[in-house]
């Protein structure tokens, strides 16, 4: 058998289902009878290794190699973060806003840098810009800010006119071309918006 053990989490890997039930009973009564320890038997399951969560890593298999990446649940919580950090309900401004996000992203990064993960982080840039653009969109709540603020960035009088006075929904309005253009992954940058798909690039080198 392989085994992996972090404190107290354990996995072992054996080679078929069947090996697998026993091994788990045969070490879930030396555990608890022999060493006098308490087995969780709500996070002791049996399973595919590509389905199991471990340290919020998963694995997954690709051209006959192995790898891994953060598991689908460790993005679910990343997404659910980036969420409740750009809310405009916190009430802070987008400079205060981006620098709390940056060191959020920073330790997260920092701990997934290993896996492999470039177009699952690519995808969470261009969602994580999304929110920004929609965050500034609230932010300019009247019309008259966001036609001064569409032409301030570069939006003809007439677009800016136009969209100023659109009744699309916030997250629809932020994946728009008028935002892409007028709030451009450079003005992001100026405000704050530090890339993470290059930050994870040269992070992944270093490993």
């Amino acid at each position: 058998h392989k085994f992996v053990r972090y404190a107290d989490d354990c996995i072992i890997y054996v080679k078929s289902k069947r090996a697998a039930e026993r091994v788990m009973t045969s070490c879930t009564k030396y555990l608890e009878e022999k060493l006098k320890l308490k087995v969780n038997r709500e996070k002791s399951n049996i399973g595919s290794p590509l389905k199991l969560k471990f340290l919020g890593y998963s694995l997954y298999k690709a051209r006959g190699k192995a790898g891994i990446r953060p598991h689908q649940e460790s993005i679910k919580r990343f997404k659910d973060r980036v969420r409740q950090i750009t809310s405009r309900k916190r009430g802070k401004s987008i400079q205060q806003t981006l620098k709390e996000l940056k060191m959020f992203t920073t330790g997260w990064l920092g701990y997934f840098a290993i896996a492999d993960m470039k177009n699952r982080i690519t995808a969470l840039d261009v969602w994580i810009r999304r929110r920004i653009r929609m965050y500034l969109w609230k932010q300019w709540k009247k019309i008259s800010a966001r036609f001064k603020n569409l032409k301030r960035l570069g939006i003809s009088k007439g677009k800016a006119w136009e969209w100023a006075n659109t009744r699309k929904g916030y997250w629809r309005i932020a994946n728009s071309w008028i935002l892409s253009r007028s709030l451009t992954n450079e003005y992001l940058a100026s405000v704050g918006y530090d890339d993470i798909s290059k930050r994870y690039e040269v992070l992944h080198l270093n490993h």
